[in-house]
């Protein structure tokens, strides 16, 4: 039987409390807001509580110092500075889990830091190096990203990423999220989405052409209209087509 991962991005209040709740009834992975972008910790810490309950894997979802923007914003960070502000995100979250008897599995950095790692090869490397220093943690990274390579090349385990939920560009990016469509809200398109990308290992991208992608992990986005929904839809259509779900990570 063909296994995918399931993840979402929780702890961002996008959706309250019982929208995490939901959405950690349906996913096997979970990257919790660290508070840079959003959370806090009484926030992160609840949703640890949630997560680990049902035997959902955790990882932490980093970011850019930038609550006003969410996150989304590019900024001018040093990348020593960036490794700095990596660890310091990732311990607070472990420090959290150990509260539960749980430790962080893996890392998935958030919005303008997620895409500037897919193309820029010294971001990749900081982002790299603070799972290094830490140690014993995965990297969940965009299918095509250069960040593979790079942690690759640093021996960081490395896990690859696709969307349901987004729009893909005929060169394999995400459409920017202010472009029309960019965002995937239908539930029956989004499910047949994720069975293609599942099984075909591809994606239909804005211009009808079909977009290779080999992922380890689906990504249904905790901010999205409806997540927890959209999120039971996919699982379900994974089942119904004979795919079986379980973490990436352990």
């Amino acid at each position: 039987m063909p296994v995918i991962d399931l993840n979402a991005d929780v702890g961002e209040e996008a959706g309250g409390a019982d929208g995490d709740t939901a959405l950690l009834d349906v996913v096997t992975s979970a990257s919790v807001a660290c508070g840079f972008h959003a959370g806090d910790p009484s926030v992160m810490r609840r949703t640890l509580g949630e997560a680990v309950a049902r035997h959902v894997v955790v990882g932490a979802h980093p970011s850019y110092p930038d609550r006003p923007g969410f996150g989304r914003r590019d900024m001018a960070i040093s990348p020593a500075r960036l490794t700095d502000d990596l660890l310091y995100q990732i311990g607070a979250l472990d420090g959290l889990a150990r509260s539960y008897s749980a430790r962080v599995r893996y890392v998935k950095p958030h919005g303008a830091l997620y895409l500037r790692m897919a193309d820029d090869d010294a971001c990749a490397r900081a982002v790299c190096d603070a799972l290094r220093a830490y140690g014993d943690l995965a990297l969940l990274a965009p299918y095509g990203s250069r960040s593979i390579a790079v942690a690759e090349q640093l021996g960081v385990q490395v896990a690859t990423e696709a969307f349901a939920d987004r729009a893909y560009l005929p060169n394999g990016q995400l459409a920017r999220r202010a472009e029309p469509g960019a965002l995937v809200t239908d539930p029956d398109e989004v499910a047949a989405r994720a069975v293609t990308l599942a099984v075909d290992h591809r994606v239909a991208a804005t211009d009808g052409s079909w977009v290779p992608v080999a992922a380890s992990s689906i990504c249904i986005h905790g901010d999205s209209p409806g997540s927890a929904a959209l999120a039971q839809r996919v699982r379900t259509a994974l089942t119904d087509a004979g795919i079986g779900l379980e973490p990436f990570v352990r």
